[in-house]
């Protein structure tokens, strides 16, 4: 599913990534985790296509996203399942809107539209919500919003940077169930956090970062 192999980022004189490889396979969770600055929104956003590296390769599935041209990025954002720490809902649509807003840019039936909206919405128990706008909704309530969007395209991966950033320990420890919940449908989901709660809660594989190194890497491991 994932293939990092030896990739190096510098910003100026400082290396934000050290010759970082790993690989995900089809089906698994896992954590990066590691304190600020430690590289992982970096590493993010190198695997998304929205950074290129100096050197090393990215793989993801049959994508070489560190080699990908500017009009074959979106082809591949569409493959994948994308959630950020700030939500990034529009505004004047409400969560249904927002939701099925993703699969009208791309082109399907509007009763398709409809249905798989709706589905999405129970899946991540937003679905009494549909008729709001986002200022209407709590913090856990517009991320599993976000996340139902993700979603919607029922894409093989999920990657989520720091989604609990703006949560209360509460809601973060509903989010890492609803995360669980979701990988058991068999969808791979690579999170990049420093919220310890959230990944002793899913006690799935973890990799730690620190100075844009791996220095662990661990099945069901927890967070200290």
């Amino acid at each position: 599913m994932i293939v990092v192999d030896q990739v190096t980022k510098t910003y100026g004189n400082k290396k934000i990534l050290q010759n970082v490889s790993f690989t995900v396979e089809g089906g698994e969770l896992v954590s990066i985790v590691g304190p600020s600055a430690s590289g992982k929104t970096t590493l993010f956003y190198s695997i998304i296509g929205a950074e290129t590296v100096d050197s090393g390769n990215i793989f993801v599935d049959q994508y070489e996203v560190s080699k990908l041209k500017t009009s074959k990025i979106q082809e591949y954002r569409r493959k994948i399942g994308i959630i950020f720490q700030d939500y990034k809902l529009l505004p004047k649509k409400t969560v249904f809107e927002n939701v099925a807003f993703a699969l009208e840019m791309a082109g399907y039936p509007k009763r398709f539209i409809g249905k798989r909206t709706k589905e999405v919405l129970k899946l991540t128990g937003i679905e009494e919500q549909r008729n709001n706008f986002p200022h209407q909704l709590s913090g856990g309530e517009q991320q599993r919003a976000a996340i139902a969007r993700a979603l919607v395209h029922a894409p093989e991966l999920l990657i989520a940077d720091e989604p609990t950033g703006n949560l209360d320990p509460d809601n973060a420890i509903a989010l890492a169930k609803l995360f669980l919940k979701i990988n058991r449908t068999g969808t791979t989901i690579l999170i990049a956090t420093h919220n310890k709660d959230i990944v002793n809660e899913m006690e799935r594989r973890v990799i730690s970062i620190q100075n844009g190194r791996i220095i662990s890497d661990k099945q069901n491991a927890g967070y200290k």
